[in-house]
């Protein structure tokens, strides 16, 4: 990741506010005192081992769970006990590890039934901006979800939160299970969206693609955040991923 990256953001405009995020799972508790920010035209990323609570957050902030304790704020806006179906019209994408497409229908035809939810606001991408971006996809435009690669898949997941209007983009795991050059072209896809003023909150199990896509990182244990920093932060402090994740950098 270039410094640039670090810097491009100050911080000063939150999107997204967690304050204390407690949820759980019938008995058992998965989240204890989460508590983060997302500014506004940034890119963030929520790491941690397997069960540490990293999806668990976004269907938090998604509306998908409710939570048992703490606040979530989305534009100012509290949105902690908002179903999925609301926080969609304000402009809250989640794009999910099993990306969920329709996989009888086309390309264009999940794109256009994407249209028909989500969020009111002027964000919407048309389906002609999103296969101008999306160049695999607009030469597939007319295959069915079924006969389309996973990182195709994948590319189209993403395509639909798009259409339907996210401000706000919950990416969880968009890289598993890809070939690397596939992996290489999220990562590019990642940056060129946030160009484009899409921020994006990215649950990420492979640690080097979060360090070269996100401008601040969070790392989650047991439920809670312990660690907050740059890439640049996490470079001068190799021990943090070591401690919490296993991993060097």
């Amino acid at each position: 990741m270039s410094a640039d990256r670090d810097d491009r953001n100050d911080h000063d405009d939150p999107l997204l506010e967690i304050d204390g995020l407690a949820a759980a799972y019938g008995e058992t508790r998965v989240l204890e005192d989460v508590s983060l920010s997302v500014s506004r035209g940034e890119v963030a990323s929520l790491i941690g081992r397997n069960g540490a609570g990293k999806t668990t957050t976004l269907r938090c902030v998604l509306g998908s769970l409710q939570p048992i304790g703490g606040q979530i704020t989305y534009a100012g806006t509290d949105v902690t006990n908002l179903s999925s179906t609301e926080t969609a019209r304000l402009g809250i994408a989640l794009v999910p590890e099993d990306r969920r497409i329709f996989p009888g229908l086309t390309v264009r035809e999940n794109l256009a039934l994407a249209g028909y939810g989500g969020s009111d606001e002027a964000s919407r991408w048309t389906i002609e901006e999103v296969l101008s971006v999306f160049e695999s996809l607009a030469d597939r435009e007319g295959s069915r979800g079924a006969q389309l690669s996973g990182g195709e898949q994948q590319m189209l997941a993403i395509a639909r939160a798009l259409v339907a209007g996210a401000d706000l983009l919950l990416l969880d795991e968009p890289t598993e299970g890809l070939a690397p050059y596939v992996v290489r072209r999220v990562e590019e896809l990642i940056t060129d969206l946030n160009d484009a003023d899409v921020t994006i909150l990215l649950v990420e199990q492979n640690v080097r693609v979060a360090l070269d896509v996100a401008d601040r990182h969070h790392v989650l244990d047991r439920g809670r955040v312990v660690y907050e920093g740059s890439t640049t932060d996490l470079d001068a402090d190799e021990s943090v991923l070591d401690r919490h994740l296993g991993v060097g950098i």
